[in-house]
């Protein structure tokens, strides 16, 4: 695997976008037959923000923007998704891939310190599997809503109709964004095969806790499926807490913030999750275990 940036070099020499007092660096990542674009901006020691499936920088913006008022923050798309190009693959490593890369591309820029690495829903099972192969490169694994050993499978063949027709709509209406940065390419049944491969993941996940030797950092959804008490919602956020017991059960060092939210907690509550990655105190942590 090979990577370079749009101009060959390193981000120094990339496009550069003025903001004030700050200076916003965009290069790009060529791997595995993708083209990856990465944006660095802000001060303070250096963060790296995973996005998740069906998630890109542009819809992620909010709190990449809270986070550069205290860190240099490195985002990026995962292939098929905003501004990254389309693969002929979409499966769990070659997700996994794309964010060796980048990690791989920052190991060569000379960075003061070895960032810390936040993960949302599947960039969370990717930072948890990257940080069990590569500890030393990182300070630190902050995780938005996933990398998490359920006791069981979320997608079991009573479910699997509704999920096929969920992710096909949900193709379906990303339908609007294409070709702005917040599209997404993968077809529902791409989408659905990635989420039947996740629960195998993090049905394994646990053993890839056990070669982590830094900080690690949880911050989860109570309401994982809504607050519904109808249909499967109330199954499903009991085995999304169920997993984390499970895992703090076994490394009691794992600090886990709960906030009153869904899955789309990034979203919802943006301000909340950057207060807690601070690691500031107050009304946002509204339980910790």
């Amino acid at each position: 695997m090979t990577t370079k940036t749009s101009a060959g070099e390193h981000d120094e020499e990339g496009e550069r976008t003025g903001r004030g007092d700050r200076t916003m660096r965009h290069f790009t990542i060529h791997h595995d037959g993708v083209t990856i674009p990465v944006s660095r901006d802000g001060q303070g020691p250096p963060l790296v923000l995973c996005p998740g499936l069906n998630s890109t920088q542009a819809g992620l913006h909010e709190l990449t923007e809270l986070l550069r008022r205290d860190y240099d923050v490195v985002t990026f798309d995962l292939r098929g998704h905003g501004l990254a190009s389309a693969a002929d693959r979409y499966s769990f490593e070659a997700f996994l891939g794309d964010l060796v890369a980048v990690m791989a591309e920052l190991g060569n820029l000379g960075l003061p310190a070895a960032p810390a690495l936040v993960g949302y829903s599947l960039g969370a099972d990717l930072a948890v599997h990257y940080a069990s192969e590569h500890p030393d490169t990182i300070a630190e694994l902050v995780l938005i809503d996933g990398a998490n050993p359920v006791p069981e499978p979320f997608i079991t063949k009573a479910v699997l109709p509704e999920f096929r027709a969920m992710w096909e709509n949900l193709a379906a209406r990303q339908e609007d964004e294409r070709g702005t940065a917040r599209q997404v390419l993968l077809t529902g049944q791409e989408i659905l095969d990635l989420n039947l491969e996740i629960d195998v993941v993090r049905s394994e996940i646990l053993d890839r806790y056990r070669r982590i030797n830094r900080p690690i950092r949880m911050i989860m959804s109570a309401s994982m499926a809504g607050d519904s008490g109808e249909g499967h919602a109330p199954q499903f956020n009991q085995t999304w807490r169920a997993g984390v017991e499970r895992l703090v059960r076994e490394h009691p060092d794992i600090t886990t913030t709960w906030l009153d939210a869904d899955h789309q907690l990034v979203f919802t509550h943006a301000p909340e999750i950057a207060q807690i990655i601070h690691g500031a105190e107050g009304p946002a942590r509204r339980a910790t275990s």
